[in-house]
């Protein structure tokens, strides 16, 4: 499954990945800090996804309520909640 995503309160502006068999990969961020998100999508390749949600979720940026990493965990989850719809 192929996802790209328009993260709200943050300064990336599009973040895509891919889910392969519960699996993040190619996790990609436009805009934003691109050493620390560079890195992200690197530690998350191939790693299971239910869990880079789980521990990226309510990773706060200085007062804005959210983060590029808890936006992540927000397109994960929407993502494996429309794939298990879809497979009922």
């Amino acid at each position: 499954m192929e996802v790209s995503y328009t993260p709200r309160g943050v300064c990336s502006r599009n973040i895509s990945f891919r889910i392969e068999d519960g699996k993040l990969y190619d996790v990609k961020f436009v805009a934003g800090c691109p050493g620390n998100l560079q890195a992200i999508g690197r530690l998350l390749e191939g790693k299971d996804a239910a869990w880079a949600a789980e521990t990226l979720k309510g990773n706060l940026c200085r007062d804005k309520g959210t983060s590029c990493a808890d936006q992540l965990a927000r397109a994960i989850e929407g993502a494996l909640a429309k794939e298990a719809a879809e497979n009922e």
